[in-house]
């Protein structure tokens, strides 16, 4: 299921500040509503732990697609570091993917739960915080503000559409691992990041 069908705003597809005119400003505030969620899950319980934990898996799961086909694509084409830089994140999102597959469906009051919850914050904040260190300065290197403002759009189109459960397996543009409606869904994602980005 895509975000916009599921009515999450999620922060993720308002335009504040200067996030519409800018792909890293708009991720960073991402990285900051990802922080929130995380600690909104670990002081809550009952329904409204749920209700924050799934925002909180809708928000990575579509976040780490729009990732994954608009930014990682203009850092790794340079060639170079950054295609290591790229690799590490891939690596990256996918254990982290396979963490939140696992915690997704599980009673968010397990204490098997709290203990694998810890697990994916810390890899989660790990990403976020080497990402905003060496991939989103290549970002704002390499691309002109034009460029950044059309990557911020297709980030917001990505994730209207993106699927809102983790897909471990699908990190690569050239990897489409999936299968039935999700890759139907996943190949509607990269034509709106097409689209946004022509």
């Amino acid at each position: 299921m895509a975000a916009a069908a599921l009515g999450y705003p999620l922060a993720m597809t308002e335009n504040t500040g200067n996030a519409q005119h800018d792909v890293v400003d708009l991720l960073m505030q991402q990285h900051d509503r990802v922080r929130q969620l995380f600690a909104a899950v670990e002081s809550t319980s009952g329904d409204a732990r749920k209700d924050s934990f799934e925002e909180l898996r809708a928000l990575l799961a579509v976040h780490e697609t729009a990732e994954e086909m608009v930014v990682h694509p203009s850092v790794k084409n340079q060639g170079g570091a950054g295609e290591g830089v790229v690799e590490s994140r891939l690596q990256e999102e996918h254990d982290a993917k396979e963490v939140l597959s696992d915690l997704d469906g599980m009673d968010v009051n397990d204490a098997n739960f709290t203990e694998k919850f810890a697990t994916l914050k810390q890899m989660v904040t790990d990403h976020a915080e080497s990402e905003e260190r060496e991939e989103f300065p290549l970002v704002r290197q390499i691309n002109d503000a034009d460029q950044l403002a059309k990557m911020a759009r297709a980030v917001q189109s990505a994730e209207k559409i993106a699927p809102t459960h983790p897909h471990p397996g699908v990190e690569s543009q050239g990897a489409n691992m999936a299968a039935g409606p999700i890759a139907g869904l996943i190949d509607r994602t990269r034509d709106a990041v097409k689209s946004a980005l022509s």
